[in-house]
């Protein structure tokens, strides 16, 4: 019989396609997957480790799936991921209901390691962060119907607050012939929906080919039958070109949706943070963006308490919030991370201020959308049927505006529908920020 494995996968999509590949890995050795934890006699942890609640819930995870060695068939309990690759003896030494701690630059050798612990050794095992492989076949464990498509690993962009590029390394970005095989296997599976993530999926190319390549690769994208949308995630606003904004207007398929990290507004503040801008640049950009893509819908997140954050400074971040409407938007709290330049800087604020900024841009933030959802009440929106509300007796699905996990939701009436197929509603009500609706015949 087959020895049964798990898998728990915290974080960020790029985090998850990781997962994918591992899982990959060990059903080709033989390997049976399974949903069920209870059941599974390995369980591989792919953990996040970008802030202090990712961590929290991973260490959380963790201990709790260690009680299945009593409870359950556990006889393995493996950690891959960031937290694994950050925190590399510190969960050796202080968790010992781990098995294996296995930094990213050894996924490669996901079989060789589960074979290792069922056999009774434990420790940790790791190579240089540019040993994570790239590209490989994947267990898609979202719906088959959309599918996260990685693009590049690592970044260079060494913000001041941010400990990506010491866990996953420089920016390494797979060939465009080399996606496009990927995201054709994709379509010949049955993803209707690709999204498009890198750490910086704006500069995507420079390392091969000197250049951004993010808008011929879009274009190859398109080229392949079967996809009908294609989201992009992590942009940054100071490499958002004409080229590209020209490529997202032009081709239908790319949805109007972009994912647009801001962090601040502020031009002192994201010095500090060593990003460029400032708010006259930041408008300009997303004035450039509308125009160029008419009815486009910006996702953005912000950060407030940002170590020597005034008041005035804050306020301002408010204003221009409010200023630019954005339909979609996060609002995170500054946390310090090890090892990172922003955790030693002068000048930090309280975390009760903190937490208390982050309340008023948010709840600022919602009544602005508010009004923007009920504005789409009368308007017809292609949705794409993601599950059926038996509870609601009504479908489930999502518009362009709205990325899996993260936005929101529709909910429609229709008398039959295909989960994964796209249908044409007309909103009639809004609940929260969620819509109601019913087919259009």
């Amino acid at each position: 019989m087959a020895i049964k494995i798990g898998m728990v996968s915290l974080g960020c999509p790029k985090n998850q396609v990781d997962g994918e590949m591992l899982l990959a890995r060990l059903t080709a050795a033989g390997y049976e997957l399974t949903p069920y934890e209870e059941q599974a006699q390995v369980i591989v942890v792919n953990t996040c480790g970008f802030i202090e609640d990712a961590k929290t819930e991973a260490i959380d995870t963790i201990l709790e799936l260690a009680q299945l060695k009593q409870s359950g068939s556990l006889k393995g309990l493996i950690v891959t991921g960031c937290l694994a690759e950050r925190y590399r003896e510190q969960l050796e030494e202080q968790i010992p209901e781990i098995d294996g701690v296995v930094g990213i630059g050894k996924n490669g050798d996901i079989v060789s390691i589960v074979d290792d612990v069922l056999h009774g050794k434990k420790g940790g095992y790791y190579a240089p962060k540019n040993q994570l492989p790239l590209e490989g076949e994947r267990v898609i464990i979202n719906p088959p119907y959309f599918a996260y498509l990685k693009i590049a690993e690592g970044c260079n962009n060494r913000c001041a607050y941010c400990a990506i590029p010491a866990i996953r390394g420089e920016m390494r970005s797979r060939t465009i012939e080399n996606v496009v095989a990927e995201a054709q296997k994709l379509a010949d599976s049955g993803a209707k929906e690709l999204i498009v993530v890198a750490q910086d999926t704006t500069r995507y190319g420079e390392d091969l080919y000197g250049r951004p390549m993010l808008p011929q690769l879009l274009e190859r994208l398109c080229e392949i039958d079967g996809i009908v949308w294609i989201r992009i995630l992590y942009a940054y606003p100071d490499r958002i070109t004409d080229e590209l904004l020209q490529v997202m207007a032009n081709q239908p398929k790319i949805v109007n949706y972009l994912d647009l990290p801001i962090q601040h507004c502020n031009g002192r503040v994201l010095k500090s943070m060593n990003r460029p801008g400032d708010r006259e640049k930041l408008t300009e950009c997303i004035h450039q963006i509308r125009a160029t893509v008419p009815g486009i819908t910006i996702r953005t997140t912000v950060m407030v308490g940002f170590p020597g954050e005034t008041e005035e400074e804050f306020e301002e971040l408010c204003d221009f919030v409010k200023e630019m409407h954005f339909p979609r938007l996060g609002c995170f709290a500054f946390s310090e991370e090890e090892d990172t330049p922003a955790a030693t800087m002068d000048g930090a604020i309280p975390m009760e201020v903190r937490l208390q900024r982050q309340q008023v841009l948010m709840e600022q933030q919602t009544m602005d959308l508010y009004q923007m959802t009920a504005e789409k009440i009368g308007t017809v929106q292609q949705v794409l049927i993601e599950d059926f509300d038996y509870d609601r007796e009504v479908f489930v699905g999502r518009t362009i505006a709205d990325a899996p996990e993260i936005d929101c939701k529709v909910y429609f009436t229709a008398r039959q529908g295909e989960i994964g197929s796209f249908v044409s509603v007309r909103i009639t009500d809004t609940e929260d920020l969620d819509l109601f609706g019913e087919i259009c015949l």
